[in-house]
């Protein structure tokens, strides 16, 4: 009986620890869009945001693992006040591409149309 319950409890922990496993794959930010339109939307485009702003966070949550293509100026930093100021970025999170502010989030779609990506 005891080997029975040994292998009953064996059983569950290896069952927990591939529910764990595949939970903390599925909440792993991936980008659903690939790193090279990334690069792309990145190369043509500026995203000023600012520390705090919830929808400057769901911008850049679209882009997952990729975020770090992308040109981004965070107007709160140290230093980058003047250049938001002299962009005239009156809300976050704003693009500019080819000397046109779009403002608020953006789709992945909307910016390759933008940018030509």
């Amino acid at each position: 009986m005891k080997k029975g319950f040994e292998k009953f409890i064996t059983a569950l922990v290896i069952i927990a620890v591939l529910i764990v496993a595949v939970f903390l794959l599925q909440n792993k930010p991936v980008s659903p869009v690939s790193a090279e339109t990334v690069k792309c939307i990145g190369q043509n485009s500026l995203l000023y945001t600012q520390t705090g702003c919830s929808h400057c966070k769901d911008q850049e949550d679209l882009f997952g693992n990729n975020l770090q293509y992308l040109t981004i100026i965070d107007c709160i930093q140290d230093g980058n006040l003047q250049k938001c100021v002299d962009a005239k970025i009156e809300a976050t999170p704003t693009w500019i591409i080819k000397n046109q502010s779009y403002v608020g989030v953006q789709t992945i779609q909307k910016l390759k149309e933008l940018t030509g990506c």
